[in-house]
C-alpha cells in the first residue's frame, strides 16, 4: 500500500481558502465531534492547549475517519519532538514563533530524512508508516509533510520575505494575536494597525510563491483575508464558541431578579 497524499498540502496550492477551526481543550470526543462539521483542516493545539504526546495521538484517531484535515501546532520547533509529532502521524505542522529564515531553514531539516534533511528513520515502528504497511513511506514522506511556519512578531515581519523564501516551507501563518502585543496593541488583534500590517504579509507570503495562513474569530475580517488571497483560514475556536453558547444560554435564564443569578463574567478578546 503506498503512502497517502496529503490534501491540505496538495490544496494550498490552489487559489481556494481552506477553512479551519482551532481546537484547543485537548480532548479526543470534542474533537471528533468539530470533525463532523465539515472544516477543511482542525488545528489541534500544542502550544497553547492542554495537549502532549499522547492526546495529540488520540485527537489525530479521532478524527481520522473524518475528511476535515489535522494540523498539528506544536509548543516549539524542537526536532526531536517534531520527529515524535510526525511519528504519531501527523502529516502538517504548524511551528510557532519563527523570527528567521535560519530557523526555517533548521525546521525543514528536522521534517525532511537524509540527505535533505536530518529526520532520524524509525517510521516502522510508528502511526506515521503504518507500521509499514506505507512501504513506501521512507521515500514518500518528504512530499508529504506540509511545514507551515508561524510568523508572529514585529522582527519576524521584517524577515519576512526571507522566511517565506525558504525552499521547504509550505505556509506561512500570521499570528494577529502575538502580532498586536509586539506592536504594543495587546489584546487587539483586530485593530487597525495590525490589520494592515497583516494584509501586507499576506501579500508578500503570496508574492513569494508561498500559502498564507491566519486565524480571526472576526468573520468579516476572515472573508476580508480570504479575499484578499488567504490560503488557509481558521475562523472559530472550539472552546470560544462551546464558552459564549453555554454563557448565552445560561443568561437566557436568569436574570438578577432571579433567585441564585448571578452575573455574566464581561467577555474578554481572545488571544491565540
Amino acid at each position: 500500500m503506498r503512502t497517502p497524499d496529503n490534501p491540505f498540502k496538495r490544496r494550498l496550492g490552489e487559489p481556494v481558502a481552506q477553512i479551519g477551526l482551532w481546537l484547543g481543550l485537548g480532548d479526543p470526543l470534542t474533537a471528533e465531534l468539530c470533525a463532523t462539521a465539515g472544516f477543511d483542516w482542525l488545528l489541534i493545539d500544542g502550544e497553547h492547549g492542554p495537549n502532549d504526546l499522547r492526546s495529540m495521538l488520540a485527537i489525530l484517531q479521532a478524527v481520522a475517519a473524518w475528511p476535515s484535515q489535522p494540523v498539528v501546532r506544536l509548543p516549539h520547533g524542537d526536532p526531536a519532538l517534531i520527529k515524535q509529532v510526525l511519528e504519531i502521524g501527523a502529516t502538517t505542522l504548524l511551528v510557532p514563533m519563527v523570527e528567521t529564515a535560519e530557523q526555517a531553514r533548521r525546521l525543514v531539516e528536522a521534517v525532511r530524512y537524509p540527505p535533505a534533511g536530518l529526520r532520524g528513520v524509525g517510521s516502522g515502528l510508528a502511526r506515521s508508516s503504518r507500521w509499514s504497511l506505507h512501504a513506501d513511506y521512507l521515500q514518500a514522506s518528504d512530499d508529504r509533510v506540509c511545514l507551515l511556519v508561524q510568523v508572529e512578531t514585529v522582527g519576524a515581519m521584517a524577515e519576512l520575505d526571507a522566511i517565506a523564501a525558504v525552499d521547504g516551507v509550505d505556509g506561512v501563518f500570521i499570528g494577529p494575536a502575538d502580532l498586536s502585543a509586539s506592536m504594543g496593541l495587546l489584546g487587539q488583534p483586530g485593530h487597525p494597525e495590525v490589520r494592515a500590517v497583516v494584509e501586507r504579509a499576506i501579500a508578500r507570503i503570496l508574492q513569494a510563491g508561498k500559502a498564507p495562513g491566519v486565524l480571526t474569530v472576526d468573520e468579516a475580517l476572515a472573508r476580508h483575508y480570504i479575499a484578499l488571497g488567504a490560503r488557509f483560514v481558521a475562523v472559530g475556536v472550539e472552546a470560544t464558541l462551546l464558552a459564549a453558547a453555554t454563557r448565552a444560554l445560561a443568561g437566557r435564564f436568569r436574570s438578577p431578579a432571579a433567585p441564585g443569578a448571578t452575573t455574566p463574567a464581561p467577555s474578554c478578546p481572545a488571544t491565540y
